[in-house]
């Protein structure tokens, strides 16, 4: 697969603060890739970057281009959604389908339309006329309707109620992605987006603190529901984090080979919210 990313020492200050810290990674052609991070942590400066928002030192690429010196280029190819969608509160939605049309080469009118027609919003209507919810449905299906090769999501579902959260993710998973084109996802709503992923890139204070695909947790992570007899043997192995639930303790360890961690407990492979908190603990520790 070619790299449709690769960051290699990207560092973003404001001041002293450091917002990107010598961060490298890179992103793989038809990849679905989760940036989860606290607030705070370094994600905007992230996509910024990728989508020539901001200046930055280091290296990156984006579907072979600088964005600092050919964002036009790249934003041919790119799309983006924000989290918070911003359209002039006097269009109307056909007037908004108008206009996508005439600027992007690779827009379906016709998959636009089927989406909207899964809402209550109507063509007539305009912008501000709806909820925050369905303006939020309606640059979805605008943005979802463009043919591109890199799909940036900034928390895209924010304000939406959770029904409509799970039609946009099934629909992003099952009518989008082609795996030809690479997602990235950022969203505090980890849950949600789980069963989508290919990739994690977990960020905390400017740095990279795991950088996994999904299908290689299972070999470095375990979760221990460790039997209440075994805690000492098992917190002697040294677990990254450490939970209890229902009078139960459940451990969570990091290249640990199963043969010691089986007699202990029931295992299984941690949820990426769990694992999102262990790793960032054990930074901070």
């Amino acid at each position: 697969m070619s790299d449709v990313v690769k960051a290699n020492g990207l560092t973003k200050s404001y001041g002293d603060f450091k917002a990107l810290d010598d961060v490298n990674f890179t992103i793989e052609k038809g990849s679905i890739v989760g940036l989860i991070g606290p607030n705070g942590a370094g994600k905007t400066s992230t996509l910024k970057s990728i989508l020539g928002l901001t200046e930055f030192e280091g290296e990156l690429e984006v579907l072979g281009t600088d964005p600092r010196k050919g964002r036009h280029h790249v934003m041919e190819r790119v799309c983006f959604i924000a989290d918070v969608g911003v359209l002039p509160r006097w269009l109307k939605v056909s007037e908004a389908l108008d206009y996508i049309e005439g600027v992007h080469a690779g827009f379906s009118r016709e998959k636009a339309e089927a989406m909207l027609a899964e809402t209550n919003i109507s063509p007539k209507q305009r912008v501000k006329q709806l909820s925050k919810g369905m303006v939020t449905q309606l640059h979805l299906a605008l943005i979802l309707s463009i043919s591109v090769d890199l799909l940036v999501l900034d928390e895209p579902t924010l304000g939406l109620d959770i029904l409509y959260r799970k039609a946009f993710y099934d629909q992003l998973l099952n009518d989008y992605f082609d795996h030809e084109t690479s997602i990235i996802i950022s969203t505090h709503q980890v849950e949600e987006i789980e069963t989508l992923l290919s990739h994690l890139l977990f960020i905390d204070q400017g740095n990279i603190v795991l950088d996994s695909p999904m299908d290689n947790l299972a070999d470095s992570f375990c979760e221990v529901i460790v039997k209440p007899e075994l805690t000492d043997k098992a917190q002697g192995l040294n677990p990254i984090h450490i939970r209890e639930s229902l009078g139960q303790k459940s451990m969570i360890f990091e290249n640990v080979d199963r043969s010691y961690l089986e007699p202990l407990g029931d295992l299984h492979v941690p949820s990426v919210a769990d694992l999102f908190v262990a790793k960032l603990q054990r930074a901070a520790r």
